[in-house]
């Protein structure tokens, strides 16, 4: 990120956003703390009170083949001429994030994380094969999954990935994280070993203070850094097996220095499978509570829940949809369309059905009673 406004896509355990030092590119990347891990317990016994008319031995513990040893340097190479660079910016100051994507069709549709892209105006993307440098719509996104596509303005023959399967996974099997660590734009990747199937992590975002909570992430024993996210998580034969989202384990500035040294580096990916279900939603053109599709629509308006129920308006924005119809500050939206609305986080959902240029019919109440108000939507950003 150039210039001197940085926006910050790094999540971190602290309260604090945190400092970076000096001018440059930021990269977009999660730190993640565990809030929870599943086990399961499973129980064998026969019923009582009933005779046991013939035992039968007891089965062989079935054999698993071990996977194939993982060359990283084979499978980075393989990787390379898929991945791209993503540099996303805000009008008018020019802030923004870098991160990776994975390229899925030659005609330019791109994997990455819905964080890197989150409030981006321009988003222009860089082939890591070539250096060539294409302009970027959101196509749509998942914030719920972390997971956005991208399409790619002009683009052709691209060179895509090989999507695998994250149903097949195991515990200890190894891999390797590629992606655009630090945002220098050269990809680095790391080994490690899948330590967990199913994490649940909690995000914070040090932009904006938002926290958001993953879940059925895969955790890797591997030390993945800023601009990685978006990258490939991929197995022993090259093929796309997740998304990497986060990093965790030596980010907590209050921490013992001691003992960060003893907790080994952590990653998150987002399970391939689970990204791809984004995609084909996304790709159907239907949108759903969780999943975009196309230009953000907006009202412009800062909402919180009201009580008993509805979405208050706490500041209208002058020259947005919602002020310009005549919103005012402390109204209390209760309907969209003849839909209740019950809470700031209903009418958000409600919205992100939406696209530019749609007119929504509010109820609102206020100091002046119950009336209706038309709005024209405006264009927002990924959020």
């Amino acid at each position: 990120m150039d210039g001197d406004w940085q926006d910050s896509r790094d999540y971190q355990r602290d309260e604090r956003p945190r400092r970076r030092g000096g001018a440059g590119r930021v990269s977009a990347a999660i730190v993640a703390a565990i809030l929870a891990v599943a086990a399961f317990l499973g129980y064998r016994g026969e019923l009582p009170g009933w005779p046991s008319l013939e035992r039968v031995p007891a089965a062989a513990p079935a054999v698993v083949e071990p996977r194939p040893p993982l060359d990283p340097v084979a499978v980075s190479a393989g990787m390379e001429p898929v991945l791209v660079n993503i540099n996303a910016s805000t009008k008018p100051f020019g802030v923004g994030a870098a991160g990776s994507g994975i390229v899925l069709t030659a005609d330019g549709q791109v994997l990455t994380s819905h964080h890197v892209v989150k409030g981006a105006e321009a988003v222009k993307v860089t082939r890591v094969s070539d250096g060539l440098v294409y302009e970027a719509e959101v196509l749509g996104y998942d914030s719920s999954t972390d997971i956005a596509l991208l399409g790619l303005v002009g683009a052709t023959g691209l060179t895509t990935a090989r999507i695998g399967s994250s149903s097949g996974l195991r515990l200890r099997d190894e891999v390797l994280a590629i992606g655009n660590a630090g945002g220098t734009g050269a990809p680095t990747a790391v080994s490690g070993h899948i330590s967990d199937l199913d994490s649940t992590i909690l995000a914070l975002n040090s932009a904006d203070l938002s926290r958001k909570a993953l879940t059925g992430m895969v955790e890797i024993t591997a030390a993945v850094s800023s601009g990685q996210s978006g990258g490939a998580l991929a197995d022993h034969a090259g093929a796309v097996i997740g998304v990497i989202a986060a990093a965790s384990g030596d980010h907590e500035e209050d921490e013992d220095p001691g003992a960060q040294a003893q907790r080994p580096p952590i990653g998150y990916a987002v399970p391939i499978d689970t990204a791809m279900r984004v995609v084909r939603q996304i790709r159907s053109g239907t949108p759903t509570e969780t999943v975009h599709i196309g230009p953000t629509a907006t009202l412009g308006v800062l909402i919180s829940d009201a009580r008993p129920s509805g979405a208050r308006v706490d500041v209208a924005i002058y020259g947005l949809p919602a002020h310009d119809a005549g919103l005012a500050d402390g109204e209390i939206i209760t309907s969209i369309d003849g839909r209740a609305i019950t809470t700031a986080r209903a009418l958000r959902a409600a919205i992100n059905k939406h696209k530019p240029q749609d007119v929504v019919q509010l109820g609102v109440t206020g100091p002046g009673g119950e009336r209706t108000v038309r709005v024209v939507l405006g264009a927002g950003t990924p959020n």
